[in-house]
């Protein structure tokens, strides 16, 4: 048997404003099931969740996006006017150029050309 990817989901401290982050950076609708569930469904993606839970985040996520951006810069600026931070400049090498984002709870994510 193959499993396959249904949703992402993202421990937070609150779902319905981080799924509003995420549809305006991504696309669809937000959806709140309840106060402590939300989720959207990206065009072209899979649906994208949001969970509450009781503590914080204490670290660096183990895993993080990386999203298609043809101009990195250019997203990273519309994803700081949703609420986004950016994390150091805009790094570029042989392969492409990246830059390291956080949504508004800390949840690091990329923008990458290339």
């Amino acid at each position: 048997m193959r499993a396959h990817v249904s949703e992402i989901v993202f421990d937070c401290a609150d779902p319905a404003a981080l799924v509003r982050f995420w549809a305006g950076l991504l696309g669809g609708a937000p959806v709140d099931r309840s106060p402590d569930w939300s989720y959207v469904e990206p065009p072209g993606f899979v649906r994208i969740a949001f969970q509450k839970v009781p503590e914080g985040k204490a670290v660096k996520n183990r895993l993080h996006l990386d999203l298609h951006a043809a101009e990195p810069g250019a997203a990273a600026d519309e994803a700081t006017a949703l609420g986004g931070a950016r994390v150091g400049g805009i790094v570029t090498d042989p392969q492409g150029s990246f830059q390291v984002m956080r949504d508004p709870e800390g949840n690091e994510f990329c923008f990458v050309s290339g």
